[in-house]
C-alpha cells in the first residue's frame, strides 16, 4: 500500500487527464492542465489545483457553483477574469474568491501571450449544482463525488 507523502513539489504532481466536459466543449479548456495537488494528500474535503493556462486557453467553462466555494491565487502570468460584470485583469499576488450560491458565473481566461499559473481552491460539497450561463451544459455532483452532465434540457450527454 502506497503511502501519502508529507510534502511534494508541486510542479512534479501528475497532471490530471482531459476535462470531463463533453467533446463538444472541450475546446474551450485546451490549453489547460492541471495538477490536482489535494488528491495527493487524501483530502477529502476541499480541493487544491495548480493550474497554468497556455495563451488563449480558459481554466473552465463560465459557470456558478451552488454549494462550492471557490478561490484562485494569481501566481504568474496576466489572466481576465470574466463574470457577470464584465472582464478583470488579474495579475501576480492578486487573488479573487466566488461564494457559493451567488449565481455570479466566472471563468479565467488567459488573453496573454504567456502562461498563466495559478492556485485554485474549492470544497467539494457533495450534491452540488453548477449552472452554464454561456453553454448548453447543466451539472451535478453524485453522493460518490463525480460530476454528471446534461443537456439544460436534461437530455443526457
Amino acid at each position: 500500500m502506497a503511502s501519502t507523502p508529507i510534502a511534494i513539489i508541486a510542479t512534479e504532481a501528475q497532471p490530471k487527464g482531459p476535462s470531463g466536459y463533453p467533446q463538444d466543449l472541450r475546446r474551450k479548456v485546451e490549453g489547460r492542465e492541471k495538477r490536482v495537488l489535494g488528491d495527493v494528500f487524501g483530502l477529502a474535503n476541499f480541493g487544491v489545483n495548480l493550474t497554468t493556462l497556455a495563451p488563449g486557453a480558459a481554466s473552465a467553462l463560465r459557470h456558478a457553483h451552488r454549494t462550492q466555494d471557490e478561490f484562485v491565487y494569481i501566481l504568474e502570468g496576466e489572466p481576465t477574469l470574466v463574470t457577470d460584470a464584465g472582464d478583470t485583469p488579474l495579475r501576480p499576488g492578486v487573488c479573487a474568491g466566488f461564494k457559493a450560491g451567488s449565481g455570479d458565473a466566472h471563468c479565467l481566461v488567459n488573453r496573454s501571450d504567456r502562461p498563466v499559473v495559478y492556485l485554485e481552491i474549492g470544497d467539494r460539497s457533495p450534491g452540488d449544482v453548477v449552472a452554464y450561463p454561456d453553454d448548453d451544459l447543466h451539472a451535478e455532483m453524485g453522493s460518490d463525488g463525480m460530476w454528471r452532465y446534461s443537456r439544460k434540457d436534461g437530455s443526457p450527454l
